[in-house]
Protein backbone atom coordinates (compact mmCIF):
# COMPACT_ATOMS: atom_id res chain seq x y z
CA UNK A 1 0.00 0.00 0.00
CA UNK A 2 2.59 2.39 0.95
CA UNK A 3 4.05 2.33 -2.85
CA UNK A 4 0.43 3.32 -4.30
CA UNK A 5 0.34 6.55 -1.66
CA UNK A 6 3.91 7.55 -2.57
CA UNK A 7 3.28 7.30 -6.29
CA UNK A 8 -0.34 9.08 -5.58
CA UNK A 9 1.72 11.73 -3.86
CA UNK A 10 4.50 12.21 -6.79
CA UNK A 11 1.76 12.68 -9.24
CA UNK A 12 -0.06 15.36 -6.88
CA UNK A 13 3.41 17.15 -6.80
CA UNK A 14 3.79 17.37 -10.12
CA UNK A 15 -0.47 18.24 -11.13
CA UNK A 16 0.31 18.42 -14.43
CA UNK A 17 -1.10 15.35 -16.79
CA UNK A 18 -3.62 16.40 -18.61
CA UNK A 19 -6.67 13.52 -19.28
CA UNK A 20 -6.01 13.05 -22.86
CA UNK A 21 -2.67 11.68 -22.04
CA UNK A 22 -3.82 9.32 -19.57
CA UNK A 23 -6.09 7.77 -21.79
CA UNK A 24 -3.80 7.74 -24.27
CA UNK A 25 -0.96 5.81 -22.28
CA UNK A 26 -3.76 3.31 -20.58
CA UNK A 27 -3.87 2.10 -24.20
CA UNK A 28 -0.62 1.14 -23.77
CA UNK A 29 0.88 1.70 -26.48
CA UNK A 30 4.61 3.10 -26.37
CA UNK A 31 4.52 4.30 -29.46
CA UNK A 32 1.85 6.73 -28.46
CA UNK A 33 2.49 7.85 -25.43
CA UNK A 34 6.10 8.00 -23.56
CA UNK A 35 5.85 10.54 -20.54
CA UNK A 36 9.32 10.73 -18.81
CA UNK A 37 8.41 10.56 -15.20
CA UNK A 38 10.43 11.19 -11.87
CA UNK A 39 10.90 11.42 -8.74
CA UNK A 40 10.93 14.72 -6.66
CA UNK A 41 9.50 16.50 -9.66
CA UNK A 42 9.20 19.33 -7.60
CA UNK A 43 12.91 20.60 -8.15
CA UNK A 44 11.72 21.60 -11.42
CA UNK A 45 8.50 23.71 -10.60
CA UNK A 46 8.71 27.61 -11.60
CA UNK A 47 9.29 29.48 -8.63
CA UNK A 48 9.12 32.77 -9.49
CA UNK A 49 6.11 34.97 -11.37
CA UNK A 50 8.48 36.77 -13.81
CA UNK A 51 9.73 33.18 -15.48
CA UNK A 52 5.88 32.37 -14.48
CA UNK A 53 4.34 35.23 -16.66
CA UNK A 54 6.42 34.15 -19.62
CA UNK A 55 6.05 30.29 -20.31
CA UNK A 56 8.37 29.11 -18.09
CA UNK A 57 11.69 31.00 -19.77
CA UNK A 58 14.62 31.62 -18.07
CA UNK A 59 18.06 30.24 -19.11
CA UNK A 60 19.20 33.74 -20.78
CA UNK A 61 16.61 36.01 -19.78
CA UNK A 62 18.45 39.47 -17.59
CA UNK A 63 19.74 38.32 -14.39
CA UNK A 64 18.32 38.60 -10.77
CA UNK A 65 18.11 36.78 -7.82
CA UNK A 66 16.22 34.08 -9.11
CA UNK A 67 19.37 32.99 -11.52
CA UNK A 68 19.83 30.77 -8.40
CA UNK A 69 17.18 28.44 -9.85
CA UNK A 70 17.37 29.76 -13.81
CA UNK A 71 20.98 29.62 -14.58
CA UNK A 72 23.56 30.02 -11.60
CA UNK A 73 25.93 31.75 -14.75
CA UNK A 74 23.75 34.60 -14.67
CA UNK A 75 23.89 35.80 -10.94
CA UNK A 76 27.72 37.36 -11.21
CA UNK A 77 25.91 39.44 -14.44
CA UNK A 78 23.75 41.27 -11.65
CA UNK A 79 23.80 45.27 -11.49
CA UNK A 80 23.39 45.60 -8.04
CA UNK A 81 25.40 44.73 -5.48
CA UNK A 82 22.68 42.52 -3.10
CA UNK A 83 19.14 41.33 -3.95
CA UNK A 84 16.76 39.14 -2.38
CA UNK A 85 13.59 37.48 -3.78
CA UNK A 86 10.54 35.92 -2.11
CA UNK A 87 7.88 33.84 -4.45
CA UNK A 88 4.80 32.47 -3.02
CA UNK A 89 2.13 30.12 -5.33
CA UNK A 90 -0.87 28.85 -4.14
CA UNK A 91 -1.13 25.54 -5.73
CA UNK A 92 -3.67 23.38 -7.63
CA UNK A 93 -6.78 25.31 -6.22
CA UNK A 94 -8.74 24.10 -8.39
CA UNK A 95 -8.18 20.98 -6.58
CA UNK A 96 -7.19 21.75 -3.03
CA UNK A 97 -7.03 24.75 -0.59
CA UNK A 98 -3.96 24.01 1.32
CA UNK A 99 -1.09 23.28 -0.99
CA UNK A 100 1.71 26.02 -1.62
CA UNK A 101 4.96 26.06 -3.22
CA UNK A 102 7.45 29.19 -1.61
CA UNK A 103 10.88 30.17 -2.84
CA UNK A 104 13.41 32.22 -1.30
CA UNK A 105 16.69 33.46 -3.14
CA UNK A 106 19.40 35.78 -2.40
CA UNK A 107 22.56 37.30 -4.02
CA UNK A 108 25.62 39.17 -2.71
CA UNK A 109 28.37 40.30 -5.20
CA UNK A 110 32.00 40.02 -3.82
CA UNK A 111 33.34 41.96 -6.76
CA UNK A 112 32.18 42.82 -10.10
CA UNK A 113 33.42 39.35 -12.16
CA UNK A 114 31.90 36.98 -9.32
CA UNK A 115 28.32 36.58 -7.11
CA UNK A 116 27.54 34.02 -4.32
CA UNK A 117 23.96 33.32 -3.61
CA UNK A 118 21.77 30.82 -1.99
CA UNK A 119 18.12 29.76 -2.59
CA UNK A 120 15.49 27.51 -0.54
CA UNK A 121 12.59 26.01 -1.92
CA UNK A 122 9.62 24.74 0.68
CA UNK A 123 7.03 22.65 -1.26
CA UNK A 124 3.72 22.02 1.25
CA UNK A 125 1.27 19.23 0.08
CA UNK A 126 -1.70 19.95 2.56
CA UNK A 127 -2.98 17.59 5.20
CA UNK A 128 -3.38 13.87 3.72
CA UNK A 129 -5.29 11.05 6.10
CA UNK A 130 -3.38 7.52 5.44
CA UNK A 131 -6.05 4.67 5.53
CA UNK A 132 -5.20 0.98 5.71
CA UNK A 133 -7.02 -1.29 2.51
CA UNK A 134 -10.10 -1.76 4.95
CA UNK A 135 -10.73 2.14 4.89
CA UNK A 136 -9.45 2.99 8.14
CA UNK A 137 -7.98 5.82 9.25
CA UNK A 138 -4.03 5.04 9.43
CA UNK A 139 -3.40 8.32 10.78
CA UNK A 140 -2.90 12.29 9.53
CA UNK A 141 0.42 13.75 7.92
CA UNK A 142 1.67 16.51 6.14
CA UNK A 143 3.63 15.37 3.33
CA UNK A 144 6.63 18.14 1.90
CA UNK A 145 9.10 19.05 -0.12
CA UNK A 146 12.34 21.29 0.18
CA UNK A 147 15.88 22.17 -1.06
CA UNK A 148 18.52 24.20 -0.07
CA UNK A 149 20.85 25.24 -2.57
CA UNK A 150 24.51 27.47 -2.85
CA UNK A 151 25.53 29.19 -5.96
CA UNK A 152 28.72 30.90 -7.01
CA UNK A 153 29.03 32.53 -10.38
CA UNK A 154 32.12 34.38 -12.30
CA UNK A 155 32.75 36.19 -14.84
CA UNK A 156 35.33 35.09 -17.32
CA UNK A 157 35.01 38.26 -19.59
CA UNK A 158 33.12 41.32 -20.02
CA UNK A 159 30.36 38.79 -21.85
CA UNK A 160 30.91 35.20 -20.61
CA UNK A 161 30.23 33.86 -17.28
CA UNK A 162 29.85 30.03 -16.01
CA UNK A 163 28.15 29.42 -12.73
CA UNK A 164 27.79 26.31 -10.35
CA UNK A 165 25.11 25.64 -8.15
CA UNK A 166 24.91 22.50 -5.20
CA UNK A 167 21.58 21.88 -3.74
CA UNK A 168 20.34 19.52 -0.54
CA UNK A 169 16.89 18.18 -0.85
CA UNK A 170 14.61 16.01 1.15
CA UNK A 171 11.31 14.67 0.44
CA UNK A 172 8.59 13.55 2.91
CA UNK A 173 5.49 12.21 1.27
CA UNK A 174 4.36 9.92 4.19
CA UNK A 175 7.41 10.13 6.78
CA UNK A 176 8.65 7.24 8.56
CA UNK A 177 6.06 4.33 7.36
CA UNK A 178 6.17 0.68 7.79
CA UNK A 179 2.93 -0.98 6.78
CA UNK A 180 3.39 -3.99 9.29
CA UNK A 181 4.22 -6.62 6.83
CA UNK A 182 7.55 -5.62 5.52
CA UNK A 183 6.96 -2.81 3.63
CA UNK A 184 8.66 0.25 4.95
CA UNK A 185 8.60 3.83 3.26
CA UNK A 186 11.09 6.64 4.43
CA UNK A 187 11.62 10.45 3.55
CA UNK A 188 14.24 11.02 1.23
CA UNK A 189 17.28 13.04 1.29
CA UNK A 190 20.03 13.46 -1.30
CA UNK A 191 21.99 16.46 -3.15
CA UNK A 192 22.06 17.49 -6.68
CA UNK A 193 24.61 20.41 -8.49
CA UNK A 194 23.58 22.72 -11.32
CA UNK A 195 26.40 24.19 -13.98
CA UNK A 196 25.57 26.71 -15.85
CA UNK A 197 27.01 29.57 -18.65
CA UNK A 198 25.78 32.61 -19.87
CA UNK A 199 26.61 34.77 -22.83
CA UNK A 200 25.47 38.80 -22.96
CA UNK A 201 26.66 41.23 -25.81
CA UNK A 202 25.35 44.77 -25.97
CA UNK A 203 24.31 45.67 -29.66
CA UNK A 204 23.60 48.32 -32.07
CA UNK A 205 20.70 47.49 -34.40
CA UNK A 206 19.30 50.33 -36.96
CA UNK A 207 20.60 52.72 -34.40
CA UNK A 208 18.67 51.68 -31.13
CA UNK A 209 20.49 49.92 -28.19
CA UNK A 210 19.83 46.25 -28.38
CA UNK A 211 21.13 42.97 -26.87
CA UNK A 212 21.52 39.52 -26.95
CA UNK A 213 21.78 36.56 -24.66
CA UNK A 214 22.13 33.33 -24.82
CA UNK A 215 22.37 30.27 -21.59
CA UNK A 216 22.59 26.90 -21.36
CA UNK A 217 22.38 24.83 -17.71
CA UNK A 218 22.00 21.12 -16.57
CA UNK A 219 20.04 21.40 -13.60
CA UNK A 220 19.87 18.40 -10.86
CA UNK A 221 23.09 16.42 -11.65
CA UNK A 222 22.18 13.93 -9.12
CA UNK A 223 22.01 9.93 -8.04
CA UNK A 224 19.00 8.40 -7.95
CA UNK A 225 16.55 8.06 -4.84
CA UNK A 226 14.10 5.96 -3.62
CA UNK A 227 11.31 6.17 -1.04
CA UNK A 228 11.16 2.41 -0.49
CA UNK A 229 14.00 0.05 -1.32
CA UNK A 230 17.17 0.02 -2.58
CA UNK A 231 15.91 -2.47 -5.26
CA UNK A 232 13.39 0.66 -6.69
CA UNK A 233 15.62 3.60 -6.79
CA UNK A 234 14.37 6.15 -9.30
CA UNK A 235 16.08 9.31 -11.45
CA UNK A 236 15.72 12.43 -10.46
CA UNK A 237 14.78 15.66 -12.42
CA UNK A 238 17.82 16.33 -14.50
CA UNK A 239 16.91 19.10 -17.18
CA UNK A 240 18.94 20.38 -19.55
CA UNK A 241 17.90 23.69 -20.84
CA UNK A 242 18.72 26.02 -23.70
CA UNK A 243 17.71 29.63 -24.68
CA UNK A 244 18.31 32.78 -25.56
CA UNK A 245 16.83 36.37 -25.39
CA UNK A 246 16.53 39.61 -27.51
CA UNK A 247 16.17 42.92 -26.13
CA UNK A 248 15.61 46.39 -28.10
CA UNK A 249 14.60 49.74 -26.70
CA UNK A 250 12.37 51.20 -28.87
CA UNK A 251 13.15 54.96 -27.32
CA UNK A 252 14.51 56.05 -23.99
CA UNK A 253 11.26 54.80 -22.29
CA UNK A 254 10.04 51.78 -24.21
CA UNK A 255 11.98 48.12 -24.23
CA UNK A 256 11.11 44.88 -25.59
CA UNK A 257 12.50 40.93 -24.92
CA UNK A 258 11.63 38.35 -26.45
CA UNK A 259 12.79 34.49 -25.12
CA UNK A 260 12.93 31.11 -26.61
CA UNK A 261 14.12 27.91 -24.01
CA UNK A 262 14.21 24.36 -25.06
CA UNK A 263 14.47 21.70 -22.01
CA UNK A 264 15.53 18.24 -22.63
CA UNK A 265 14.95 15.56 -19.42
CA UNK A 266 18.19 13.74 -19.03
CA UNK A 267 16.55 10.67 -18.24
CA UNK A 268 15.99 7.39 -19.59
CA UNK A 269 13.07 6.37 -21.89
CA UNK A 270 10.53 4.17 -20.33
CA UNK A 271 10.82 2.36 -23.66
CA UNK A 272 14.30 2.09 -23.94
CA UNK A 273 15.16 1.47 -27.87
CA UNK A 274 18.68 -0.12 -26.91
CA UNK A 275 16.24 -3.09 -24.76
CA UNK A 276 18.00 -2.56 -21.56
CA UNK A 277 16.03 -1.46 -18.33
CA UNK A 278 16.28 1.93 -16.95
CA UNK A 279 16.31 0.63 -13.50
CA UNK A 280 19.53 -0.98 -14.00
CA UNK A 281 21.23 2.22 -15.56
CA UNK A 282 23.40 4.39 -13.66
CA UNK A 283 23.18 8.15 -12.93
CA UNK A 284 25.85 8.77 -16.04
CA UNK A 285 24.32 6.25 -17.90
CA UNK A 286 21.09 7.15 -17.86
CA UNK A 287 21.80 11.13 -18.54
CA UNK A 288 24.22 10.05 -21.97
CA UNK A 289 21.69 7.57 -22.60
CA UNK A 290 18.56 10.02 -22.46
CA UNK A 291 20.00 11.27 -26.22
CA UNK A 292 19.39 8.51 -27.75
CA UNK A 293 17.17 5.90 -26.51
CA UNK A 294 13.70 6.85 -27.53
CA UNK A 295 11.97 3.97 -29.71
CA UNK A 296 10.79 6.21 -32.43
CA UNK A 297 14.63 7.11 -32.68
CA UNK A 298 15.49 11.20 -33.66
CA UNK A 299 11.69 12.02 -34.26
CA UNK A 300 11.26 10.29 -30.57
CA UNK A 301 13.74 12.20 -28.98
CA UNK A 302 12.86 15.63 -30.59
CA UNK A 303 9.32 14.70 -28.96
CA UNK A 304 10.39 14.63 -25.69
CA UNK A 305 11.78 18.37 -25.67
CA UNK A 306 9.75 21.20 -24.31
CA UNK A 307 9.83 24.82 -26.16
CA UNK A 308 8.99 27.56 -23.76
CA UNK A 309 8.67 30.98 -25.10
CA UNK A 310 7.79 34.33 -23.95
CA UNK A 311 8.09 38.38 -24.28
CA UNK A 312 8.30 41.34 -22.71
CA UNK A 313 7.54 45.07 -22.19
CA UNK A 314 8.72 47.25 -20.18
CA UNK A 315 8.12 50.89 -19.93
CA UNK A 316 10.79 53.44 -18.41
CA UNK A 317 11.58 50.31 -16.62
CA UNK A 318 9.27 50.86 -13.54
CA UNK A 319 6.00 48.99 -15.35
CA UNK A 320 6.06 45.87 -17.32
CA UNK A 321 3.51 43.60 -18.91
CA UNK A 322 4.44 39.81 -20.26
CA UNK A 323 3.10 36.87 -21.91
CA UNK A 324 4.20 33.38 -22.65
CA UNK A 325 3.52 29.97 -24.08
CA UNK A 326 4.92 26.30 -23.12
CA UNK A 327 4.58 23.79 -25.21
CA UNK A 328 5.07 19.84 -24.53
CA UNK A 329 4.50 17.00 -27.11
CA UNK A 330 0.93 15.58 -26.35
CA UNK A 331 2.79 11.88 -26.42
CA UNK A 332 5.34 13.11 -23.60
CA UNK A 333 2.68 14.66 -21.29
CA UNK A 334 0.91 17.29 -23.20
CA UNK A 335 1.46 19.56 -21.00
CA UNK A 336 0.23 23.06 -23.02
CA UNK A 337 -0.67 26.36 -21.29
CA UNK A 338 -0.28 30.23 -21.67
CA UNK A 339 1.07 32.74 -19.01
CA UNK A 340 0.35 36.39 -18.68
CA UNK A 341 1.88 38.76 -16.14
CA UNK A 342 2.96 42.09 -15.09
CA UNK A 343 5.41 42.86 -12.82
CA UNK A 344 6.50 46.77 -11.41
CA UNK A 345 10.15 48.17 -10.11
CA UNK A 346 10.30 51.07 -7.68
CA UNK A 347 13.85 52.02 -6.22
CA UNK A 348 14.71 49.14 -4.29
CA UNK A 349 11.76 47.22 -4.32
CA UNK A 350 9.99 45.31 -6.82
CA UNK A 351 6.57 43.23 -7.34
CA UNK A 352 5.75 40.12 -9.93
CA UNK A 353 2.62 38.38 -10.44
CA UNK A 354 1.48 36.20 -12.70
CA UNK A 355 -1.07 33.89 -13.58
CA UNK A 356 -1.94 30.74 -15.82
CA UNK A 357 -4.22 29.86 -18.70
CA UNK A 358 -4.36 26.41 -19.60
CA UNK A 359 -5.01 25.52 -23.47
CA UNK A 360 -7.20 22.32 -22.60
CA UNK A 361 -9.94 21.74 -20.00
CA UNK A 362 -9.56 20.26 -16.53
CA UNK A 363 -6.17 21.01 -16.44
CA UNK A 364 -4.73 21.13 -12.95
CA UNK A 365 -3.11 23.73 -13.21
CA UNK A 366 -5.49 26.15 -14.48
CA UNK A 367 -6.00 29.25 -13.23
CA UNK A 368 -2.67 29.39 -10.62
CA UNK A 369 -1.40 32.59 -9.32
CA UNK A 370 2.51 33.20 -8.53
CA UNK A 371 3.78 36.27 -6.43
CA UNK A 372 7.46 37.72 -6.03
CA UNK A 373 8.72 40.55 -4.03
CA UNK A 374 12.28 42.10 -4.73
CA UNK A 375 14.30 44.08 -2.41
CA UNK A 376 17.48 45.43 -3.87
CA UNK A 377 20.33 46.28 -1.07
CA UNK A 378 23.36 48.98 -1.98
CA UNK A 379 21.95 49.70 -5.62
CA UNK A 380 24.06 51.42 -8.08
CA UNK A 381 22.91 54.25 -9.91
CA UNK A 382 21.48 53.42 -12.66
CA UNK A 383 23.53 53.08 -16.33
CA UNK A 384 22.08 53.52 -19.72
CA UNK A 385 21.99 51.09 -22.05
CA UNK A 386 20.39 47.97 -22.36
CA UNK A 387 23.43 46.19 -21.45
CA UNK A 388 23.30 47.24 -18.09
CA UNK A 389 19.38 46.45 -17.40
CA UNK A 390 17.73 47.14 -14.12
CA UNK A 391 14.43 45.99 -15.13
CA UNK A 392 14.92 41.81 -13.60
CA UNK A 393 16.98 43.36 -10.48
Amino acid sequence: MQKILISGLVLLTCGIFQANAQSASSGGNKDFQQTITTAVPFLNITPDARAGGMGDVGAATSPDANATFWNPGKLSFNKKDMGLAISYNPWLRKLVNDMSLSYLSFYKKLRKEDAIGVSFKYFNLGQVTFTDLNGNVVRDFQPNELSFGLTYSRMLSKSFSLGLGIKYFRSDLVGSYNQGTGGVAKAINSVSADIGAYYTKDLLVGGKNSNLSFGAVINDIGPKVTYTDVSNKNFIPTNLRIGGTYTIETDLYNKFCFSLDANKLMVPSRWDSTGKNPQDMGMLEGMFSSFADSPNGLKGEMKEIILCMGAEYWYNDLFAIRAGYHYENPQNGNRRYANVGIGIRYNAFGLDMAYLIPIQQSNPLAETLRFTLHFDFNAKKKVTGVGEDNSAN
